[in-house]
């Protein structure tokens, strides 16, 4: 049974006004024509009007070769936006979609330009300023997650965490003190957070040079604090939970990165590992704070008290 071609309340109407996107304006994206809005994950006006002056530019424009895009940015992006957010196979991508293997071909070349991260650093700096904040953070907090791999992730990237119990792969993540993402790396699961840590936080650091201070949790001490001090000039907070606590209780700063990790596991493709590179997943994770981050832009403008 076909579905409805209305759009749902709130939903964007791009069927019925021209696109701006740049493969409209300048490409072939008009030979396929617009699809109507149908899925919650579909960009809504307010979300695509705050994306799209952040979208980088294709190669094509740039004088780097390679031919004009023949689909629309828009359903490009809510394309993705809807196999991390549902989980779904890329071969079954639904028909009102461009083609699945264009839309994976999208996925590749941004993954592999690092486009994905652009796009979503520059939507990070926009809500950090948003909230009057400074664009580039001062303090963040780092952590790390387990997580179950799928059959196709090859024992070349996947290991086991002896302390969750976990056969899989780790997620190695940095945020600001509004748990919006700085960085993140994907790693066996037997990689040690110490390990990983030391390379993760050279590569925040040197993107975000205004970067401190960073909380961690017991598992970061020993001589990561110093190595951090005296080669990043960044300062290592552990926060750890005192030996009088019993139960669950909040601890500063950790709750954080914590929240992010809540998020990623309500992405359904992120729920489970399903990625046979590293590389896609942490693109995946880019994409699910992509989805999150443009969701606030399009909310209302705070008012000053």
């Amino acid at each position: 049974m076909p579905q409805s071609s209305v759009p749902m309340s709130g939903q964007s109407t791009l069927a019925t006004r021209e696109c701006d996107c740049l493969a409209h304006r300048f490409g072939n994206a008009a030979d396929n024509g617009l699809r109507q809005p149908r899925y919650p994950t579909d960009m809504t006006d307010a979300e695509w009007a705050a994306v799209r002056p952040l979208l980088p530019v294709p190669g094509w424009m740039r004088g780097r070769g390679g031919q004009p895009e023949a689909y629309c940015h828009g359903a490009l992006l809510d394309a993705i936006r809807y196999l991390v957010d549902n989980g779904i196979k890329w071969r079954a991508m639904p028909a009102d979609f461009p083609l699945w293997d264009r839309v994976y071909a999208f996925f590749r070349r941004w993954r592999d330009h690092s486009l994905v991260k652009e796009l979503h650093d520059r939507l990070r700096a926009r809500i950090r300023e948003r909230l009057g904040r400074d664009a580039e953070p001062s303090a963040g907090v780092i952590d790390s997650q387990s997580v179950k791999a799928d059959a196709v992730v090859g024992s070349d990237s996947r290991g086991f965490d002896g302390g969750k119990l976990i056969n899989g792969r780790k997620r190695h993540v940095v945020v600001d003190t509004l748990g919006l993402l700085l960085g993140v790396m994907v790693t066996a699961a037997d990689v040690g957070d110490r390990t990983a840590a030391q390379v993760l936080l050279r590569q925040v650091a040197y993107a975000h040079h205004q970067l401190e201070l960073v909380w961690a949790d017991g598992g970061y001490t020993g001589s990561l604090v110093e190595h951090c001090l005296a080669t990043l000039a960044l300062v290592l907070a552990i926060v750890k939970r005192s030996d009088n606590m019993r139960g669950f209780v909040v601890l500063p700063k950790r709750w954080i990165v914590e929240r992010l990790f809540a998020h990623l596991m309500r992405t359904r493709r992120l729920a489970r590992d399903y990625e046979r590179r590293t590389t896609s997943a942490e693109a995946m994770i880019y994409w699910s704070m992509t989805l999150l981050m443009t969701r606030r832009l399009a909310q209302p403008r705070p008012q000053p008290a």
